[in-house]
């Protein structure tokens, strides 16, 4: 994990932090921890190493990507307990706290913070490209092919062992219902050009999947 212990280090540096080299090497590693918590079936190492590279992808292709939509991906789901909003309220708090340890200006942590909040839903503010960029690359593993989906969509269920099938299936259900009822699942004119179609018909295949009869839901989409 050393190369994204390194990416993590750069970022904090281009966002204005001036805490020693060694306090946010530590800070790094217990981000990386978290994210390598043993419950976590897909919110691990793999899924942020997935939305780092999808940011690069979209800067690659002319997107504005602000260093604050790449801390924004390092703490957007730090806090990982299977509660939806409470999580990424808390990896927010965490976000904000960490950064302004590390002598990030306080504008920016709380920056970070917002955009990890924006996370929850994926509900763009007009206008806020950071936001756009961090939540295109939080969705992009929509898009995936279909051995990466199928592994996704394993993975969010391993993450709720305390649900039942039918009772998972009916809030996944609703989950991707709602994504296909957006005009847009993504906010970026690349992310909707490279993303959009694969994307809406991997959600489409999941959702038929889960409405069938006797399908298991851990083998759902792709």
């Amino acid at each position: 994990m050393e190369h994204l212990l390194d990416q993590f280090t750069a970022a904090v540096g281009a966002a204005g932090g001036s805490a020693p080299a060694a306090d946010v090497e530590a800070a790094g590693m217990d981000v990386l921890r978290r994210w390598s918590e043993p419950h976590r079936g897909y919110h691990d190492v793999e899924h942020l190493t997935e939305v780092l590279g999808r940011l690069d992808e979209l800067a690659d292709h002319g997107v504005p990507v602000p260093v604050e939509a790449y801390l924004g991906a390092w703490f957007h789901d730090a806090v990982h307990e299977g509660r939806a909003g409470d999580d990424e309220r808390e990896s927010a708090e965490l976000a904000a706290k960490e950064l302004a340890a590390l002598g990030v200006p306080d504008d920016v942590a709380r920056r970070v913070a917002g955009l990890v909040l924006v996370t929850a839903g994926h509900r763009v503010p007009p206008g806020d490209e950071a936001a756009a960029a961090l939540c295109d690359a939080d969705l992009a593993v929509l898009a995936a092919d279909a051995e990466r989906y199928a592994r996704y969509v394993a993975g969010v269920r391993r993450e709720y062992p305390g649900l039942d099938d039918a009772t998972f299936a009916a809030g996944r259900a609703a989950v991707l219902r709602d994504l296909l009822d957006r005009p847009a699942l993504f906010s970026t004119a690349v992310g909707r050009e490279r993303w959009e179609a694969r994307a809406r018909r991997n959600v489409a295949l999941e959702l038929a999947a889960l409405d069938g009869p006797g399908t298991p839901v851990d083998n759902a989409g792709g």
